[in-house]
């Protein structure tokens, strides 16, 4: 069958997603309503572990970050986020194999990371496996529920494979997530999906 959905410029896969804070099994495991007030280190980065350093050179997209991850690996400190983030990392340099090794490494300290499950999703995409880029994005929205980005990947996989009732309810639920000023992108191929799903059953009538 002929795809027959056309996509909106705007309509790009979202990007990787770096954790951005230490997890704990009881982060993974529950929400705190009472969440303690976290102290605020200003400049004092020899009182950050392996995995906060790297996290914060990461994030002013400083090439140290990746040693501090492997560093981070090495002590134990946040093994599978580490991984995950190193998988970004190596992921942008082009080292795709080593991107891959890492998100699924990092799947292996922790099944339910689900910012690896997403990123594995953005490489199986990039090489068009579409169906594994939709169970990793499935199971990404699965472990986290409020993973907006994972909707909206998973939209566009469905509407490639067209699964046009299937996308619609991903992006749905991705623009119950997000601002209305991000909705506004997912507006457009919403109702190309819906253009698309109804001319799909007309031509199945």
């Amino acid at each position: 069958m002929a795809q027959i959905i056309k996509f909106p410029a705007q309509a790009s896969k979202l990007g990787f997603k770096r954790v951005k804070k230490r997890k704990t099994e009881r982060d993974r495991d529950q929400l705190d309503l009472f969440p303690q007030p976290r102290a605020q280190i200003l400049n004092f980065e020899s009182g950050l572990s392996p995995f906060e350093q790297a996290l914060m050179l990461d994030e002013r997209g400083d090439l140290r970050s990746a040693g501090l991850y492997t560093r981070a690996i090495e002590e134990g400190d946040c093994v599978a986020d580490a991984y995950c983030n190193l998988g970004i990392i190596e992921s942008k340099n082009g080292n795709t194999v080593k991107a891959f090794d890492c998100f699924s490494t990092s799947l292996k300290h922790d099944e339910r990371h689900s910012e690896a499950h997403y990123n594995l999703g953005n490489l199986y995409f990039e090489v068009n496996d579409f169906r594994l880029a939709q169970l990793h994005y499935e199971l990404a929205g699965h472990v986290d529920p409020s993973f907006a980005n994972a909707y909206f990947n998973l939209a566009l996989v469905q509407a490639i494979n067209n699964d046009f009732e299937a996308a619609v309810t991903a992006l749905g639920k991705y623009r119950e997530l997000v601002p209305e000023e991000e909705g506004r992108i997912a507006e457009e191929l919403l109702d190309n999906l819906r253009k698309s799903l109804a001319t799909a059953k007309s031509r199945a009538s």
